[in-house]
């Protein structure tokens, strides 16, 4: 399995409209592009106050061939819209984990 990774640091002033936009909006979009199996929002509650809140979204997919294929194909169009409604009042990056060992 393979991670997406994806941290966002949010301004205050739009937080409740960002998460509400990913709830509603960008994570069942990213879903129905059948790449990835699912997608979980995480608060970073272990940060110093840099005037907003940080999100590690994590989006669950089978193989890095199938994040390859969403990256060239869906990517760049999804990323636009939450730049376009966001604008400056967001920054993120992003990276991939892949799955070592996984115990319980």
């Amino acid at each position: 399995m393979v991670i997406y990774n994806v941290t966002t640091h949010v301004e205050p002033s739009i937080e409740d409209a960002w998460v509400e936009w990913m709830r509603e909006i960008h994570l069942p979009e990213m879903l129905a592009t059948k790449k990835f199996k699912s997608a979980k929002i995480f608060k970073v509650v272990n940060e110093q106050d840099q005037g907003g809140t940080s999100y590690a979204v994590q989006y669950h997919c089978i193989s890095q061939e199938i994040l390859k294929q969403y990256i060239e194909n869906e990517a760049q169009f999804l990323r636009k819209a939450g730049e376009e409604k966001f604008g400056n009042h967001i920054l993120f990056f992003r990276t991939e984990l892949q799955l070592i060992e996984e115990q319980s």
